[in-house]
């Protein structure tokens, strides 16, 4: 069974309905339950009624934390490789319909880029790319990979869904982790916010994460993009698939990332503000359902956060954390001045983070030790 086939048997607003229905009682159960909780506890943390006991779950997700990961960080950077992309997304800056210069980075580009990384302290590479097959195909991907591989011990990737070989074929050459976002679980408005490009057929990016499962992935990262459908709901259909995940796919690792959108000004010059807003006290409720549910589950935060919020929610179940990101091709070293994706909030060193976690008692780590223990041997 697929998991198309088991989200086929819930219904958006049926779910809604449900999670806003819970009550203190509901909440109380699940905070205090002991053993691993339920969806429908989820559903309770996640839930209004779980608002004024967010202490008590910033509690426990702390502790649960503690126990599992105790008082380390992961630090990781993205390389964004090329801004080139055939899709139309309503909220994103590389997006087809938006008249912008396109870049893909060189081999020497690459290069250059990867030795200010490293400078930075970095042992742990994201690339990610538009979704163009044409610029940022499999080949192209398999030559980064090959490239970056004697640089960085844990290689992850944010790029176009592939297919299940293409998976392989790429994991055989030294690719550890691959992150697909679904964006929304709202099938029928997921087609309004990507009107054109592959990336508008809902149920193959659906199913990706069982490609990559079936590829024996050492790690598949999750999420929802916040701000496009109720952030209450789409998160429950993202436990709904890490909770299918885990149970089908059990030897892979599983983490989920909360990219936030934020208002922006269009082309026009006008301010957009996301279809849903969620305030920096309901994404501290989120991050702490997600670790009071699953306890092994790793929970990423990146640079899109203020340094504020970043500084004081690191306590609460946050175990990776980007820093000194840019999110334009060549923003490192050779084209620092093109777009972004998105804009960074956090734009501290990655000294400066580490300095800050170690204020906090944390050890900043630069190198994924689990990498090695993946049973690959990658040979160049």
């Amino acid at each position: 069974m697929s998991f198309n086939q088991i989200f086929q048997e819930y219904n958006w607003q049926e779910v809604k309905e449900s999670i806003y229905a819970k009550n203190e009682k509901d909440v109380l159960a699940a905070i205090h339950k002991s053993g691993k909780r339920s969806l429908d506890d989820f559903k309770a943390l996640l839930s209004p009624a779980a608002m004024p006991f967010l202490e008590q779950m910033a509690v426990l997700s702390q502790q649960l934390t503690l126990q599992r990961f105790g008082k380390t960080m992961q630090m990781f950077v993205p390389l964004y490789l090329s801004n080139e992309c055939k899709n139309i997304c309503t909220y994103c800056g590389f997006s087809l319909d938006n008249p912008i210069p396109r870049t893909t980075l060189t081999d020497d580009q690459i290069l250059k880029e990867v030795a200010v990384i490293k400078d930075m302290g970095y042992d742990h590479v994201l690339i990610v790319t538009g979704e163009d097959n044409k610029h940022v195909g499999v080949d192209y991907l398999e030559n980064a990979i090959k490239i970056l591989r004697p640089h960085f011990s844990h290689i992850s990737m944010e790029v176009q869904p592939l297919e299940q070989e293409e998976y392989e074929r790429l994991i055989k050459i030294g690719l550890n982790t691959v992150l697909v976002y679904q964006e929304t679980y709202h099938e029928e408005n997921y087609k309004l916010h990507h009107p054109k490009g592959k990336k508008s057929n809902f149920e193959y990016r659906l199913l990706t994460p069982d490609r990559l499962g079936k590829s024996e992935i050492f790690k598949i990262g999750l999420g929802v993009l916040i701000g496009l459908e109720d952030w209450r709901t789409d998160s429950f259909f993202n436990a709904l698939h890490l909770n299918y995940l885990e149970k089908t796919y059990w030897q892979t690792k599983f983490s989920v990332s909360f990219p936030r959108l934020r208002p922006y000004l269009d082309k026009a010059g006008n301010l957009v503000k996301p279809m849903v807003e969620m305030s920096d006290r309901e994404l501290v409720q989120l991050i702490c359902a997600y670790r009071i549910f699953d306890q092994e589950l790793e929970l990423s935060l990146s640079t899109r956060e203020s340094p504020k919020f970043r500084d004081h929610v690191i306590k609460l179940g946050i175990t990776a954390l980007s820093a000194g990101s840019k999110t334009n091709p060549g923003g490192y070293a050779t084209a620092q001045e093109s777009l972004e994706q998105f804009e960074i909030h956090d734009d501290r060193t990655p000294a400066e983070i580490a300095k800050m976690l170690q204020t906090q008692g944390y050890e900043p780590v630069w190198k994924d030790w689990s990498a090695i223990f993946d049973g690959i041997e990658h040979q160049f």
